[in-house]
């Protein structure tokens, strides 16, 4: 029911250009980038500003990746001819600072937004009427309502499960866990678990099939399960959930199968995310959601309600922050910066999976440019030790893919696992966006030594 079928009393009526729900990436890109052509806007949030991104995402996520990644560089550094003597890890420590980072970007977005004219409330939104939304007894129309409520993490329904959190309580834990469970074969499941890993827990990620990333390229599928049992993550696959229970030892997973795995401290559920749209009452503005519960949008963001618009995880288009904030500006553009034609364009989007080592990718996959383009797909693949690891007794591979279709080798994906595929991902995604042919890499002078040499030197 809406406002005013609950009997709620609106005090008053607030008009604006534009109504924006949700003060993540996507709604603090779209709120700002319309006050900037002149728009009057307002943001409504009723959490932290930064959305999952900044307060238990990306953020703090990377911090954390970090912390993992120092750990291994320390162990290596006696390759290096150091003799360190390491005192433990300070977990609360690192948390503080964290936190304390993440307040900081807080502020600097509500200063962002003062500073633009865009009037940020603080509370939570919901539908009265068409294009109009009740927020802490007030109401607030606009000809434009933009709905960037963003996701949240899945937890399944089995017995038990309230006992495990979610990767939003992995940024709650306030000691590292001696044991602990990790559930999911995502992005997000490799990414705790390898960070919890390199922090010094005992980790066990259960996979209800044999493969982690499987919508990723099946390098990165095997260099991320490589690297994952290299740094002595337990790797339990056909592994459905079906129960969790608690002993005095500790938590305990039971499967489908009969299985069973722990015990474990802490447990933690990366089994997918869903479209935030709980409390928005969308029937109030007629807008309709798709079977996953996501919100229907058109290539414009237009929902099925006239004047209401919605994009980012919302929707279930490209759950990546990045997106979010470029559709915003985009849809922020075109409404009201007179750039009729300006969308977004959701092919060639790269990613980067913060494992151990970091994983990236851009454009199809071998399999997907085989099923799409057929015999003309031709690929080139690189496997190396990298420079650092040289001298050093223990000596993981980096490799890289490149998919290229066509008699002109048009670059169509480019996949890479090791040390910087985060960092080098960047400008190749360039090239492959701007149809970079095979023979182009080719004829670029190579940077070394790097291992961002061998995308330019492959035969």
């Amino acid at each position: 029911m809406n406002a005013r079928a609950q009997g709620v009393i609106l005090s008053r009526m607030r008009k604006f250009d534009l109504l924006v729900a949700g003060g993540g990436s996507g709604g603090l890109a779209a709120a700002q980038r319309a006050a900037e052509h002149g728009a009057r806007v307002a943001l409504i949030e009723s959490g932290r500003l930064g959305g999952t991104c900044v307060n238990r995402g990306c953020v703090p996520k990377k911090i954390m990746w970090h912390a993992a990644e120092l750990a291994r560089q320390l162990a290596d550094s006696r390759e290096y001819g150091f003799r360190l003597s390491i005192e433990g890890h300070d977990w609360a420590g690192l948390v503080e600072r964290r936190e304390r980072y993440i307040r900081r970007l807080n502020g600097i977005y509500a200063e962002n937004l003062k500073r633009r004219g865009v009037e940020y409330v603080s509370g939570h939104a919901a539908f009265s009427g068409p294009r109009a939304l009740a927020v802490n007894g007030e109401e607030y129309v606009a000809p434009r309502v933009l709905v960037v409520t963003g996701g949240e993490p899945v937890v399944p329904e089995i017995p038990g499960a309230d006992l495990g959190g979610t990767s939003d309580g992995f940024f709650e834990l306030d000691s590292l866990p001696r044991r602990a469970a990790v559930v999911g074969a995502g992005y997000i499941a490799v990414e705790l678990a390898g960070i919890l890993r390199g922090l010094g827990s005992e980790v066990t990620l259960h996979l209800r099939r044999a493969s982690v990333l499987r919508s990723f390229d099946e390098l990165l599928q095997k260099a991320c399960l490589d690297g994952l049992a290299d740094a002595g993550v337990r790797i339990v696959t056909d592994f459905v959930p079906a129960a969790v229970d608690q002993d005095p030892d500790g938590l305990r997973l039971a499967a489908s199968s009969g299985a069973r795995t722990g015990p474990f401290d802490a447990l933690l559920w990366a089994v997918g995310r869903r479209p935030l749209v709980r409390g928005l009452d969308l029937g109030a503005a007629g807008v309709s959601c798709g079977a996953r519960g996501a919100i229907e949008v058109d290539e414009w963001q237009q929902t099925t309600a006239p004047g209401v618009f919605a994009l980012g995880d919302v929707t279930g288009n490209h759950e990546l922050t990045p997106v979010a904030i470029a559709a915003g500006r985009r849809w922020a553009d075109r409404q009201f910066g007179a750039m009729a034609e300006r969308k977004m364009d959701y092919k060639n989007i790269p990613t980067v999976i913060f494992a151990h080592p970091p994983l990236g990718s851009v454009g199809l996959s071998e399999e997907e440019a085989r099923a799409a383009h057929g015999d003309s797909v031709r690929c080139y693949r690189s496997e190396f030790v990298p420079l650092y690891y040289g001298i050093a007794s223990h000596k993981p591979r980096a490799r890289m893919k490149l998919v290229t279709v066509g008699e002109e080798e048009r670059v169509a994906g480019c996949h890479l696992a090791g040390p910087g595929a985060d960092e080098m991902l960047q400008g190749f995604a360039v090239a492959v966006r701007m149809g970079a042919r095979k023979a182009d890499l080719d004829d670029t002078v190579a940077i070394h030594p790097t291992a961002a040499e061998e995308l330019v030197t492959m035969r």
